[in-house]
């Protein structure tokens, strides 16, 4: 079960950003084979049209660490709804007779402390720390207003994905 998670998480993940990488790849081997200017410096290898495609395969549902929570909570016998809008937030997973929801955070867009939420992008940074502090602040409020509501909640964050026994028995504790 671990491996074939672990497995599935890896080819969600390859298929999705396969396209991006495939370009910047592109890009960066077509810099370094021409003559460089150095009045036109980037901060970015890629195209605004080619970054813009990039950003816009970026999902908000569905996202590959969402899909192995989903998968293994199912796996678990529990049944959910998704995304439910009329809570704050709208969880990734509701389970309302519990009064229960779990949110699938990625690293980098909520500011998680390990090394991938860590991560600072030097182009257009100050739109970048604005963007991913109010994510932070949202998600703060979000978790308030629910607990408020009477709702427990859970964050499972995107670099737990790895140890998949581990998260099983998080989920476990948190749902019985």
């Amino acid at each position: 079960m671990v491996y074939r998670l672990t497995r599935m998480y890896w080819r969600l993940e390859r298929k999705s950003s396969l396209i991006c990488r495939k370009m910047m790849t592109e890009m960066m081997r077509a810099e370094t084979t021409s003559v460089t200017d150095t009045t036109q410096a980037h901060s970015d290898v890629l195209t605004p049209e080619q970054r813009s495609r990039c950003m816009s395969r970026i999902r908000g549902k569905d996202t590959s660490p969402e899909m192995i929570v989903r998968s293994l909570v199912f796996s678990m016998g529990y049944r959910y709804r998704l995304h439910d809008r009329r809570l704050p937030g709208s969880p990734d997973l509701v389970f309302k007779s519990r009064r229960q929801v779990i949110f699938v955070h990625g690293c980098f867009w909520h500011m998680h402390n390990c090394r991938y939420g860590q991560v600072r992008p030097k182009a257009n940074a100050n739109f970048w720390e604005t963007k991913r502090n109010r994510n932070v602040q949202r998600d703060l409020d979000n978790l308030t207003a629910l607990k408020a509501a009477g709702w427990t909640h859970l964050v499972i964050w995107e670099c737990e994905m790895k140890d998949s026994e581990t998260l099983r028995e998080r989920i476990r504790g948190f749902l019985l």
